[in-house]
């Protein structure tokens, strides 16, 4: 007949086992303890967050092409000043730079332009932003008026080194005041970029798309 091993011990410590021919009691410890139940991986349920729903989103965009990356811009505006030019002789000697814009903002008429201005004309601008706008409008560079003093060894303002100073200066002003929204829509910015003379008895106003 096959041992079985009783439900409940008959006392403390002791284990009966039923074999042919009588009941055996057996210390409980020389029996390995049945170990309990390893308890299983417990689930927990935690809500997604927003920025993860967000991150997950950014994640299934779509993917960008080459016409995207390579394409042009948006929205942009670029201004060079390039190829200064001396002329005039004495007093009358001056020096002109070339103004060159491009865009595709609406607001400017022409999308590619290109006029010659000299410092002065700068210095209008500046002073007609300064009465009719509500901006405020970066300094230009100096005018450099020790340069201008007679009989000095040098070129002063001609001199080639100064004309590169200044065209970078220049060019720095007229990219922070074409750049600025508010600008943009004052008559004389656009007579500066894009009319071939500026009219100085013209009437300020705002420009309208």
């Amino acid at each position: 007949m096959r041992e079985r091993a009783c439900a409940a011990p008959l006392s403390v410590g002791w284990l009966v086992i039923l074999q042919a021919g009588g009941a055996v009691r057996a210390p409980a410890r020389l029996l390995s303890p049945i170990p309990p139940p390893s308890p299983g991986p417990s689930l927990s349920f935690v809500k997604m967050s927003d920025t993860a729903v967000a991150d997950t989103r950014r994640l299934n965009s779509k993917p960008q092409d080459l016409t995207d990356a390579y394409g042009p811009p948006s929205n942009f505006l670029e201004i060079d000043i390039f190829n200064p030019q001396t002329v005039g002789v004495g007093r009358a000697r001056f020096t002109t730079y070339e103004v060159r814009m491009r865009t595709n903002l609406p607001i400017f008429k022409l999308k590619e332009s290109c006029v010659r201005r000299r410092y002065s004309d700068f210095e209008w601008l500046k002073n007609e932003l300064e009465r009719d706008s509500k901006i405020v409008v970066p300094p230009l560079p100096g005018k450099a008026l020790k340069r201008q003093l007679p009989f000095r060894g040098d070129e002063g303002i001609f001199e080639e080194s100064f004309i590169e100073e200044r065209r970078q200066g220049l060019e720095q002003f007229i990219n922070k005041i074409a750049g600025h929204p508010l600008a943009q829509n004052e008559r004389c910015l656009h007579m500066f970029l894009q009319e071939e003379a500026i009219d100085r008895n013209y009437v300020p106003g705002k420009v309208r798309q």
